[in-house]
């Protein structure tokens, strides 16, 4: 989507100049033509194009029109560059605070797009680059009546542990103040009702009067003491006309309490029989309101826990070898190149490849894999990891915000914060909420006081006031946020990063999971899966004969075949009178004997009969595989497969997806015998071989006829195009950098079992979403007529405004708690080396076509 298209309207006038960043631009003409495109955007007064900065300066004489601009600049063939800005935001409580928050961001002249989250208390702005100050933003929000951390970038470090333990410690604080107040209020009150000792106590020893005279002082100490932040942010909303959840408190306690003072101290302005005080409601409605907060604040802070967890990976300290003395430095002053000790038990401090020593190292709080990785000279080592029984030293790739534990910090930080489809419902209802529950209630009082029974009075306000408390829009608001924060967290826990919010709401609709082969379905490096020898031949001597001579060739067979002689510890001969015919095979002296290897039309050639070995070669056809051959001294000596195995894990991966109810497609550049060989031993359901990668774009095309959702997994620079096309492309994290970028979630494990997990995490969590909605709005749709009082004429049922305020606190904490329930979610495939692995037979050629 461009630029262009998110920009707001046209906005107002309050500055009469924009600069924008253009891109693209390399010679005059392009000046020339920028110049003339802006100039034809209504409004605009001048531009003047500045070649070397690549700016812009444009001048309105009218209203700012930034969208016109972008739109003007982008269809004469440029671009302008955009940045964002991240703002931390205090005081947001409810639905309807994003909402405003949202609407005062994107009113600031420049603006493309503003994202709020309540769980994160965030806001993600996005803008051409250079037209918007951070403290424009600032001022905007401030300007709505809500406040801005000061800080200059929010980072993980910085998501505000401390402030959100101030928080919850305030909020216990004014909890604690506010119960040991209210408890006594509301035993006088209540008590004097339904216990005779304590209303005799009252009216005979404390005196009513007396009674209404302390109910007075705790209450007010409770609304204008525990209560003032209401009062702070909810009075100023309603001045604004931009009423929000503080506001209703405020008009319900005030109410309450306003109606019980005139009772108290001017009765004789209140019709006979409606003197009655709700002192106790009002210090009542605010305890429980606190409380819901506080839980709330609590609850809060334990979505983000993947995220805290994944910074604690890091350690503060590294040891760094320097003048050739081991130092315990700051983490901070490490840099690439850096040669850094590991002893047991440590945490890898950054990224990087080891140049001595061996370990196993356990990588499970980044890829998801329980069983540790062994680790040896030139083996890649990620920070965050930990130690296990050897030492190693390791020299130092990749640090601070290069590392790969922070871009997964930074990825499942944009996945939490991002808006799913499904919440522009929510933000559409809640904006008009706050408003409407205002007009309910003064409807509520209106019909209780013209049309309802004796004290008409009493009856009005005391609905009108439940009406007020228990529409609470603050669950709606927490319903889609929170359960994604858990949601993508847990996923990160597992090993599976989603780039993009919107892939956790789209992977769960996916009707066909499509996957290329190699690096996928397979290792992705050829192997050496089959030698069978001539009776007279030894099996080891012949392969350190036909290494020997494949050494010679860079053939990936060769590569293949070498690395098994190596394994297996065979020493290579000398070689002389090395040769290699393309399409047949390599020949060469080793200790003077003579070694050939190749197809079978080079044992043809050379006039030697391959019929020994017609029934293992029909086999290894039928399983994908070539064979080639080997002859020493012009006999024949054996058959030798040399293939890409299919992962383990892959054969299950494809049952589970089968389990949830998908189609499982494979997209191949390899050939068709090969491809359809292996699909039929993993059971998958259709082929699409021998493709290049544009035909692999026009592949998930054809897939996606008739409406169908699919799902791209690739790992290759060939995929990028096919996991763009996707649905949701999903990129296996052992892949290439460019395959990740295009995908919207990756497999750090390379594990194919992550893919059903990942849908069926993606299943839990939108149905998650779609739990704390229907509580949200049924309770609200539910509970507002009950509270205005339609049950009364029915069976006489009120709810009293304490209920109302207990009902209100409880639907925050229920929405809280049942997103909470994704920390627990069990994969429907447990993933770890080990479990559910067959033994590895399954393996095809790959040499013929480049998949």
């Amino acid at each position: 989507m461009s630029l262009a298209s998110d920009l707001q309207t046209p906005v107002g006038t309050a500055a009469a100049k924009l600069d924008f960043q253009v891109e693209g631009m390399t010679c005059a003409s392009c000046v020339s033509r920028v110049e003339k495109a802006i100039r034809a955007v209504p409004g605009v007064a001048s531009a003047t194009i500045n070649l070397a900065t690549e700016r812009a300066t444009v001048d309105f004489s009218g209203a700012l029109d930034p969208r016109g601009v972008v739109s003007a600049i982008e269809k004469a063939g440029y671009a302008v560059r955009s940045e964002t800005t991240e703002l931390l935001i205090e005081g947001m409580t409810c639905a309807s605070c994003l909402s405003r928050v949202e609407k005062a961001l994107t009113a600031v002249p420049g603006v493309a797009s503003a994202s709020v989250n309540l769980a994160t208390e965030k806001a993600v702005v996005t803008h051409p680059a250079d037209t918007v100050t951070r403290s424009q933003l600032e001022e905007a929000v401030r300007a709505r009546g809500y406040d801005v951390v000061q800080q200059a970038t929010v980072t993980p470090d910085a998501e505000p542990e401390d402030r959100r333990a101030i928080e919850i410690i305030g909020l216990r604080n004014s909890l604690a103040l506010s119960a040991v107040l209210t408890i006594p209020l509301f035993g006088m009150e209540m008590g004097s009702h339904f216990i005779p000792a304590v209303h005799d106590w009252i009216m005979m020893g404390l005196g009513h009067a007396n009674s209404l005279y302390i109910q007075f002082a705790v209450a007010t100490a409770v609304l204008f003491g525990p209560g003032l932040r209401f009062f702070r942010k909810g009075i100023p909303n309603l001045f604004r006309l931009a009423p929000d959840m503080n506001s209703l408190v405020v008009l319900g306690t005030s109410a309450a309490w306003l109606y019980s003072v005139v009772a108290t101290f001017l009765p004789g302005l209140l019709p006979e029989g409606t003197r009655n005080v709700y002192f106790e409601a009002a210090a009542v409605i605010v305890t429980l309101i606190l409380l819901g907060r506080f839980l709330e604040a609590r609850a809060k802070g334990r979505t983000s826990q993947a995220i805290k967890r994944l910074v604690g990976l890091q350690p503060k300290t590294a040891r760094v070898v320097r003048n050739g003395v081991a130092l315990e430095v700051p983490l901070e002053t490490v840099v690439a190149g850096d040669v850094l000790e590991i002893r047991p038990g440590d945490r890898v401090p950054v990224d990087g490849t080891v140049v001595d020593g061996n370990s196993y190292v356990d990588e499970s709080m980044i890829t998801g894999e329980p069983v540790p990785a062994r680790k040896s000279a030139g083996s890649e080592v990620v920070g965050g990891t930990i130690n296990k029984t050897g030492a190693f030293s390791f020299t130092a790739t990749k640090v601070g915000a290069e590392t790969i534990l922070a871009q997964i910090i930074r990825m499942v930080e944009a996945a939490q914060g991002s808006k799913l489809p499904i919440q522009a419902m929510v933000d559409k209802v809640t904006a008009w909420f706050v408003p409407a529950v205002i007009g309910a209630a003064l409807l509520t009082f209106a019909a209780w006081f013209i049309f309802g029974p004796s004290p008409a009075l009493t009856f009005g306000l005391v609905n009108a006031v439940a009406v007020l408390i228990i529409a609470c829009p603050c669950a709606m608001g927490l319903a889609t946020p929170t359960s994604i924060m858990v949601g993508t967290g847990r996923a990160a826990e597992m090993g599976i990063l989603f780039r993009k919010g919107e892939a956790l709401q789209t992977l769960r609709s996916a009707q066909v999971v499509a996957l290329d082969k190699t690096g996928t379905l397979t290792k992705g490096k050829p192997e050496l899966t089959d030698i069978e020898v001539v009776t007279g031949f030894d099996r080891r001597e012949v392969l350190r004969l036909v290494a020997s001579v494949e050494a010679k060739s860079e053939h990936p067979i060769a590569e293949a075949i070498v690395a098994a002689a190596e394994a297996e510890g065979l020493v290579r001969g000398p070689v002389d009178g090395f040769s290699a015919e393309p399409g047949f095979g390599v020949i060469g002296n080793v200790d003077g004997r003579s070694v050939l290897v190749g197809a079978d039309r080079a044992m043809t050639k050379a006039g030697i009969d391959v019929a020994a070995f017609n029934t293992t070669a029909s086999r290894l056809g039928d399983e994908g595989k070539t064979p080639l051959y080997a002859a020493i001294n012009g006999q024949l000596a054996a058959v030798i497969a040399v293939s890409d195995p299919v992962k383990e894990t892959s054969r299950e991966a494809i049952r589970a997806l089968h389990d949830l109810g998908l189609k499982v497609a494979m997209i191949t550049g390899d050939n068709a015998r090969t491809a359809h060989a292996v699909a039929f031993r993993l059971g998958i359901d259709e082929v699409v071989a021998e493709v290049l990668p544009d035909g692999k774009v026009a592949a998930i095309k054809r897939l996606k006829e008739g409406g169908r959702t699919v799902a791209f997994v690739g790992d290759g620079i060939n995929d990028a195009p096919a996991l763009a096309e996707a649905d949701v492309g999903l990129a296996v994290g052992t892949g290439t950098d460019i395959a990740i970028e295009s995908a919207d979630v990756v497999l750090m494990s390379g594990d194919l079992r992550g893919v059903p997990n990942a849908i069926a995490l993606s299943k839990a969590t939108i149905g998650n979403i779609k739990q704390n909605l229907f509580w949200a709005f049924g309770y609200n749709v539910i509970l507002i007529p009950v509270a205005a009082g339609l049950l009364y004429p029915v069976n006489g049922t009120l709810l009293s405004p304490v209920l109302a305020a207990g009902a209100m606190a409880l639907s925050s904490v229920f929405v809280l708690g049942n997103a909470l329930r994704l920390r627990g979610f069990h994969p429907p495939v447990k993933q770890g080396a080990g479990n559910g692995a067959e033994p590895n037979t399954l393996e095809f050629n790959q040499m013929e076509t480049a998949s």
